[in-house]
């Protein structure tokens, strides 16, 4: 598999599954937390860097040397790793920093 195809799909579901959990469950349940410190808009710019960098960071670390070796049982395994430690970073950050980050927003995300 080209690793351009291996990116792409990869974007393209991560894009899909992100925006329909964004959408559909977060949002409104930020809304009701910290909906006064959230923006009006999305920051296209920002969106664009970060799903670039995580999609690459996913294929550089988990997708393309699992897929290389023909391991997929320990792409599943390195990819639920590096998940955990990237948006539990960013859920214990916040509860660490910000008034407002409740608890139950660090296990709903």
């Amino acid at each position: 598999m080209s690793l351009l195809i291996l990116f792409v799909s990869t974007a393209l579901v991560f894009l899909a599954l992100d925006s329909i959990m964004l959408t559909q469950f977060m949002v409104p349940f930020f809304i009701g937390n910290i909906g006064d410190i959230m923006v009006d808009e999305l920051k296209p710019g920002a969106v664009i860097v970060f799903f670039i960098f995580y999609t690459a960071a996913l294929l550089w670390l988990i997708s393309w040397p699992a897929l290389a070796s023909g391991g997929y049982g320990r792409l599943m395994l390195n990819g639920a790793v590096f998940d955990a430690a990237a948006y539990g970073t960013y859920e214990f950050t916040n509860y660490a920093t910000l008034k407002g980050w409740t608890w139950q927003m660090v296990v709903f995300d």
